[in-house]
């Protein structure tokens, strides 16, 4: 169900619980109920951290649930399946849901050691962006989701799965700021101290260079939210190839919006650089990244070996490839990290997320 396109039997919209903060809620139930208002702390936290909309059990009459019922509801995407590859820091699960109009979305629990794990949430059906080393590219946008999509993916995972989840990233399918109004609010819902209350500081939002929604994104205000970037190419012309984004914004565009980006005091960017070896993996090209961070202030670069899909555009590199990179990095001066590739195995790793086959079979809708 879409945040507010569920019609009640006297054609009223309602709206979709998990696409509202607590005080939103509370407005809005003011607003539209004749009775039984009085009860929305209780069910928003029974929808955001139960995932249940049930007004009957928090004593109220019937006429008031009735007019609950008429004016909200409560959509959860159904679990398809889980996938997953146990290893010795824990283990990677890919969970496949099935949204109303019988689309497809995948999500990631990553393991982060001492019993903690990350959620990698998706913001779109496909992505227009067709970065060439992504599955979910592959796939073209079929189409947005929702903020309450969005949210639902934690809440499925905490509560029907039971995943622990610490951290939040938005690294999905899906270029999060090219749907960036509902990214935006589905990150006051996550950040609600009345409701899931994850703190700015344990959400990530990446992005492959959009300039605007970057603007966009620091006008929230929120210091401690944290930004990566999906660079993978520190030459224009490379990444033209890489990345068609960098087309109509790039690197000299990009690297200007993340200078204006506003910043708490130790702020640090995180730089994804996917390391595909007789590409982007030379001498030259760790001091281009080097060149490209420089003006941006503090910065962690996680270098990413390749994870080759189902047409892959070259070999994963090997160790030795991806020390070596590693080592001119910071010969360069630059903090490095190398990503820890999880996931390969059952299509959950970064650039790996997607079913191509969905489009094909839902070209109709993309042409409505």
């Amino acid at each position: 169900m879409p945040d507010a396109a569920r019609f009640g039997d006297k054609g009223v919209v309602a709206l979709d619980l998990l696409s509202l903060t607590a005080e939103e809620l509370r407005d809005a139930a003011r607003a539209r109920l004749s009775s039984g208002a009085g009860a929305w702390s209780d069910i928003h936290a029974d929808a955001v951290l139960n995932g249940r909309f049930e007004p009957e059990t928090h004593g109220l009459n019937a006429k008031s649930c009735a007019e609950w019922r008429e004016h909200f509801g409560l959509t959860l995407p159904e679990v398809v399946r889980t996938t997953d590859e146990p290893d010795t820091r824990g283990t990677t699960i890919k969970a496949v849901l099935k949204t109303h109009d019988d689309l497809e979305i995948e999500c990631v629990r990553i393991p982060m050691g001492g019993g903690r794990y990350t959620l990698c949430v998706s913001s779109q059906v496909g992505c227009k962006l067709a970065c060439a080393f992504c599955e979910t590219g592959r796939m073209g946008l079929l189409r947005n989701l929702s903020v309450s999509e969005i949210v639902a993916q934690v809440v499925v995972a905490q509560t029907a799965l039971g995943w622990p989840i610490k951290n939040i990233v938005f690294m999905g399918m899906g270029e999060p700021l090219d749907n960036a109004d509902h990214v935006l609010q589905a990150l006051r819902v996550l950040a609600d101290r009345r409701g899931l209350s994850y703190g700015q500081q344990r959400l990530t939002v990446c992005t492959a260079g959009n300039p605007h929604g970057i603007e966009r994104l620091g006008a929230l205000g929120w210091p401690r939210l944290n930004v990566s970037v999906s660079l993978n190419a520190a030459f224009d012309d490379k990444r033209d190839r890489l990345m068609p984004i960098n087309r109509k914004h790039p690197l000299a565009k990009l690297q200007a919006a993340l200078v204006a980006y506003p910043r708490r005091k130790k702020f640090v960017y995180a730089i994804n650089y996917c390391l595909l070896p007789d590409f982007n993996a030379e001498r030259e090209d760790a001091r281009a990244v080097a060149e490209f961070c420089a003006p941006i202030g503090r910065v962690l670069v996680n270098v990413i070996p390749y994870n080759p899909g189902n047409v892959p555009l070259t070999r994963a590199p090997t160790d030795e490839e991806v020390d070596r990179f590693l080592g001119w990095l910071q010969e360069e001066g630059l903090p490095v990290r190398r990503r820890v590739t999880k996931g390969r195995s059952v299509m959950a790793a970064c650039g790996q997320l997607g079913n191509v086959e969905l489009r094909k079979r839902r070209l109709p809708v993309v042409r409505s």
